[in-house]
């Protein structure tokens, strides 16, 4: 689904009491309420809260429907839990805590529309202020998730927009209770590094499936559907236990596709250009590093590594412990590797086209999941 109008079911997954504890989080919160009001009626809700009766869940807001049941107080009454983060991220990363995804280009439904000015019949007005030119130029506001199709899960971006220029931007993660639970995707390097026996073909396995995945929401952004559905395919052998052999035929052709394809370079070629010694300063160290440049070139490199990775999934050889470098970058640094991407995202996102706004971010593909992992102590054994 591309946005809430096309849904009937809207499904949270998470803590009713909120995300982190904050005011205005949880059930209530501004964005579960304007997703919530921009689904067209017949409509119902469920929070899932226990993985145990995710299918009783779904099966309470479908008797809902066909009860004609959608008023807020009775969606209240419903919560079972379903939170696994595999399926969350399998999903193409379109929302936190949710099965469907708001689609809201305008902010509208979401109601982050704030920053000094009103709401009209559910529209954000727009300021005045200054172009680069000296000319006095509306100023829209527009935040951008933390519900969006082929969106980093929680992530929220406010823009200020004069025109289709991206003057400003805040970046705004969504609160999220820290968790003892590693991150998906930075899983098999995690456990190797507290001397977890891995496998390096289970790393190499995740690894094409992690870059498979950002690159499945890369396309999608950029408007070629039909591949990022060929993406998520592997994605989802790969995920599978598909062979090396089977993965390897599967990525050769989509590589090349992506590679001959003049409309994609065309498309994406100069788009948040990150030097390599700019990246080292902000502390970035994954694939956005290796890439030295653009969102092209950054497409280019994932695919590098899926190659490799896929060929290499086989191998059941022990990961080396001191191999921490994950999808995004070194899991062993006391700042996790999308921060330094989302710390990134401002000055590359500055006097851009909106339209490319989202192209960018999706060329980074941070994971927010990252940034709420708590590790937990090393049991430390005595002797003597």
């Amino acid at each position: 689904m591309s946005g809430p109008a096309e849904t009937d079911l809207l499904v949270i997954v998470g803590d009713r009491e909120g995300e982190g504890g904050g005011e205005g989080e949880g059930w209530e919160s501004d964005w579960v309420a304007g997703l919530w009001q921009g689904i067209p009626a017949p409509k119902a809700r469920v929070w899932v809260t226990d993985p145990e009766r995710a299918g009783d869940a779904l099966d309470s807001g479908l008797a809902d429907l066909e009860r004609g049941e959608h008023e807020d107080d009775h969606a209240s009454d419903t919560h079972h839990e379903h939170h696994e983060h595999h399926e969350h991220q399998q999903d193409g990363g379109t929302a936190p805590h949710s099965d469907h995804s708001g689609h809201d280009m305008h902010g509208g439904h979401h109601g982050h529309a704030g920053h000094a000015m009103g709401l009209v019949e559910g529209l954000p007005m727009a300021d005045r202020a200054d172009d680069r030119d000296g000319l006095r130029l509306d100023v829209l506001h527009v935040p951008l998730g933390p519900v969006l199709a082929d969106w980093p899960a929680g992530l929220i971006l406010r823009l200020a927009l004069q025109g289709d220029i991206v003057e400003e931007v805040t970046v705004e993660p969504v609160t999220a209770p820290p968790s003892p639970h590693p991150p998906f995707w930075d899983e098999p390097w995690l456990r190797a590094s507290r001397a977890e026996h891995i496998s390096r073909g289970d790393a190499a396995r995740r690894l094409c499936a992690a870059h498979l995945d950002s690159l499945g929401r890369f396309f999608a952004v950029a408007g070629w559907d039909d591949m990022a559905a060929r993406i998520r395919h592997v994605r989802d052998r790969a995920l599978a236990g598909a062979t090396a052999a089977e993965l390897t035929s599967l990525v050769r052709p989509l590589t090349r596709r992506a590679q001959r394809s003049r409309t994609l370079r065309w498309l994406t070629t100069g788009l948040g250009t990150l030097p390599a010694e700019q990246a080292r300063q902000r502390g970035v160290t994954g694939p956005a590093l290796v890439a030295d440049g653009d969102a092209y070139s950054r497409m280019l490199v994932w695919f590098e590594a899926v190659g490799r990775s896929a060929a290499a999934s086989d191998v059941t050889e022990a990961l080396d412990a001191a191999d921490v470098v994950g999808p995004r970058g070194r899991v062993d640094t006391p700042v996790p590797p999308s921060k330094a991407l989302l710390d990134s995202l401002p000055q590359l996102l500055e006097g851009t086209e909106f339209a490319c706004a989202r192209i960018i971010v999706a060329s980074l593909d941070p994971d927010l999941d990252e940034l709420t992992h708590v590790p937990t102590p090393r049991t430390v054994h005595s002797h003597g």
